[in-house]
């Protein structure tokens, strides 16, 4: 399994902003804005690996 799988990605339908957001609970707020919900998701995904990616070069934990 790959880290990135471990976290729930959620994209959803914002009202106020009239398109999908993702977000990452308890890690990443609303982040990634679209009209497509797939490409949001796409989005979040590389979001999360790139955030992987700067807390282990840091030699931080990821958080649970």
């Amino acid at each position: 399994m790959k880290e990135r799988d471990r976290y729930l990605k959620i994209v959803e339908w914002s009202e106020e902003d009239i398109c999908y957001v993702g977000s990452i609970p308890g890690w990443i707020g609303k982040c990634c804005h679209g009209d497509e919900k797939i490409q949001v998701y796409r989005e979040l995904t590389e979001l999360l690996e790139e955030w992987i990616d700067i807390y282990k070069e840091d030699k931080r934990p990821l958080p649970i």
